[in-house]
């Protein structure tokens, strides 16, 4: 299988495709809507609203944490946490300058 050649593409490009693959997952989707609804969360806490095995809550975490759309901070042996509203904000402009584009495509043409 080759490389996927993102040097190709412009950084915007490449970043829109990140929060897509983000996205790509119900387990993240469902992490991201739990931790709007409550403004804070331990891990071991969203093992049991999600449903899914530690190690595959932290793996998911760990996705989101390197888009920068969650932040974590350390309390004991937890970590703690939440939306990275910044980055959130952020994310959320250059999706929706994407996704509104105006098509000007003709009716007829396909």
């Amino acid at each position: 299988m080759g490389l996927a050649k993102t040097e190709m593409f412009t950084d915007k490009q490449n970043q829109i495709a990140l929060f897509a693959k983000v996205f790509g997952h119900p387990a993240r989707v469902a992490i991201l809507q739990h931790l709007f609804k409550i403004n804070t969360c331990v891990c071991g806490e969203l093992v049991k609203e999600i449903g899914l095995a530690q190690p595959t809550i932290s793996q998911h975490l760990k996705e989101l944490k390197y888009l920068g759309l969650i932040k974590g901070t350390v309390e004991g042996t937890s970590v703690c946490y939440c939306i990275h509203i910044e980055k959130w904000k952020e994310m959320r402009e250059i999706m929706q300058q994407f996704i509104g584009q105006d098509l000007q495509i003709n009716e007829d043409c396909c």
